[in-house]
Formats: structure tokens, sequence, C-alpha cells
């Protein structure tokens, strides 16, 4: 397979980038099954656990549904009036079981992937206006799936609500034969049990739907090596652009350390390779602090700027050497090569005082070049 082919298909897992955009977008996992499953079982438990006060509110509705105050016959246009007190009172019968059944319905969202809002999912989308992506919905694996659940919903339900009613099918027949309350209260229990059993196929279906729904919105937001390579691209930088960039503050860290070259007092020198700029303010500074430091180019150009700044230059190759390699930009000097900087020193301060005498000889600086167990 070649490199083209590979790079086509998606065989890498979705990044942290690649994920947040998707539910940003309101792309998420989502499981009608859970969904139907929460609110209905909530249902269930909540009939089970309100069914006293249900029963008893519907038996006052129902009172008063059937039992209209005498004075409506005379008045006919009450019954709006009438009509809309009754429903307002059947809500309030019925409000309970409302609000589980509302706050069943975030349990889904929140197992699949949490509540989020998108105003991009509200913007129309094209795409969804296309009779090719119809066409597709229609006859593709999303519809493949689809037919698959609802034979699977339909062996789920079928099979448990079958199971209730061949046991319970001796009890519904002796119904006929029982009181009115007594029939009331065994068919009741009767269809609690049907609507528990109807629950539990529902829930195993959404079990099964669940892991599903969110593999298969994996497999979707998955990407091609070439997505993921512009991708981190993108959030990395261009490498072009990067080196671009430590360019220009190479040349700006040069232009700023070219520019404290004058403020100097020293430059110590290889004499060819290396050179390192020194600069000391006893009232100011515990040493003498790296002002600029380079070596070839770098190194040449210091030593330009310095002659051309009258700034002092001595040649002493092994001090050069390990300040050049110990010392920092902007930071004292070593502890260690203390003494053989003051030498140096003292020689400049020296040629400060004696510019109309005789000039003294250059100091000859004794240094380890190399700290203790150091190698060359």
């Amino acid at each position: 397979m070649s490199e083209n082919e590979s790079a086509g298909e998606k065989t890498e897992q979705p990044t942290e980038k690649r994920l947040r955009d998707a539910r940003e977008q309101g792309n998420l996992p989502r499981s009608r099954e859970l969904g139907t499953a929460a609110v209905f079982g909530a249902g269930v438990l909540g009939m089970m656990a309100c069914g006293g006060m249900l029963a008893r509110g519907a038996t006052g509705w129902m009172h008063q549904a059937f039992s209209p105050e005498p004075t409506l016959r005379q008045n006919p246009a009450e019954l709006l009036g009438w009509f809309g007190e009754l429903l307002l009172r059947l809500l309030l019968v019925i409000a309970p079981l409302v609000v589980i059944c509302l706050l069943a319905s975030f349990i889904a969202p929140l197992v699949m992937g949490g509540l989020r809002w998108s105003s991009k999912a509200m913007m129309p989308d094209p795409k969804r206006l296309s009779p090719a992506a119809g066409l597709k919905r229609l006859y593709g694996p999303e519809a493949i799936a689809e037919f698959t659940k609802s034979l699977l919903r339909v062996a789920f339900v079928g099979t448990a609500a079958g199971m209730v009613v061949v046991s319970g099918i001796d009890m519904l027949r002796g119904l006929l034969h029982q009181s009115l309350e007594n029939a009331v209260i065994h068919g009741l229990g009767f269809t609690l049990k049907l609507l528990l059993a109807t629950a539990a196929a529902m829930a195993l279906l959404a079990a099964i739907d669940a892991p599903y729904q969110r593999w298969n919105w994996m497999r979707k937001l998955k990407m091609t090596r070439e997505e993921l390579r512009r991708e981190l691209k993108e959030s990395d930088g261009s490498p072009e652009v990067k080196g671009r960039i430590r360019q220009l503050q190479h040349q700006m860290a040069n232009r700023r350390m070219m520019e404290a070259v004058p403020t100097a007092d020293v430059v110590v020198v290889n004499p060819t390779h290396y050179a390192v700029a020194l600069k000391y303010e006893g009232s100011k500074m515990g040493a003498p602090t790296v002002v600029a430091l380079g070596v070839d180019e770098t190194a040449l150009r210091i030593r330009q700027v310095a002659d051309g700044n009258r700034v002092a230059i001595v040649s002493a190759p092994p001090l050069a050497r390990a300040l050049y390699r110990e010392g920092e930009l902007g930071k004292e000097i070593p502890v260690r090569l203390y003494s053989a900087v003051a030498q140096v020193l003292s020689y400049v301060y020296q040629l400060r005082a004696w510019r109309t005498g005789p000039m003294p000889g250059a100091p000859h600086v004794a240094v380890d070049e190399y700290p203790a167990g150091g190698t060359p």
C-alpha cells in the first residue's frame, strides 16, 4: 500500500482538539434508546413511588369532572372556565410524574457526553438538505444500524411482555370472577409488572446501544495521517515559521549584545576564536558580569565593536575559553575565575590611569581553563 493510500484512511484516533471542536459544534454521542429507557423507567418508578398520591388526585379529579355544579346548566357561558379549571387540576395531579420524567430526560446526555449548549448546532446546515445525504442516511450503514435496533427493540420488549402475560394469564382470567375492587387492585399490579418488564427490556437495549453510539461517534471522528500532521502543524506551528522566529530572536539577542559591548570594561579574547566582554561596577555589582560572548564570526564582531568604541581588548586564551564555556550572558562570572579576571581588570585600570605615561606590559594570566575534574 502506498503512502498516499494509507494517508487517506482514517486510522488515527481523534486528538483532543478534534474532540473539543466536535463538542463545541454540538456533535456529541447520543443514544435515543438510553433516553427513552431513562424516561420510561423513571416514569414507572415514579408511578410506584407516587401511586397513592396520584390515585387520590385522579379520584378527586374524576369526581369533579363527572359531577359538575348544577349551576353550569343555567350558565353555559361558565363551561369554558370550568373546563380550564379541570385542565389545570389535571396538570397539578400529574405534575410530580411530569417533573420526574423531565429530570430523567437529562440522564442520557449526562451519561453520553454531558450537557452542552451549542449555537452552531442551531444554525442551518445545507448538507442536511442534500438528497444524496438523505439517501445515504436511508440506505447507508446508519440505516442498517437503526433497522437492527428496531428488530432488537421488538424482540426485547415483545419477549419481556410475553413472559409477563404468559405467567399471569391465569390471574387475568380470574379477574372476571372477582369483585370490582379486587379486580382493579390485581389488574393494576399486573400492569405494573408489565411496565417494569418493558422498562427492563428497554434498559437492556440501551446498555447495548449506548456503547455502540460512543464507539460510532469516535469512529466518525477518526483522522487520516495527513489530517493528523496538519493539525499538529497548526497547533505546534509550522517548522519554517518556528525556525524563522528562532532566527529573529537570535538576531535580536545578538543586536542587544552588541549594543552592550561599548559599555564593557574589557574584552577577553582567544585571540581569534573566542571573545567575552566583561563589565564591573563595584557599587552595583558583586562581581564582573558577562555582557557579550561569542565564537568565530560573533567573536570577530565583538572585537570590532570594542575596537571602534575604545574598549580594552586583552588576549588571554585560557581565560577566554573558560569564560565562554562557564559564563552566562547577563550573569556574574564563576567564582573560580575571580582571581584571573581581577588581574585583567587591574591591567585595564592601569591602562586608563597611565594613558599619558608609559604603557604597562600585558599581564600573564594563570588560570586553569577547566574546573576541577573537567575535561577538554
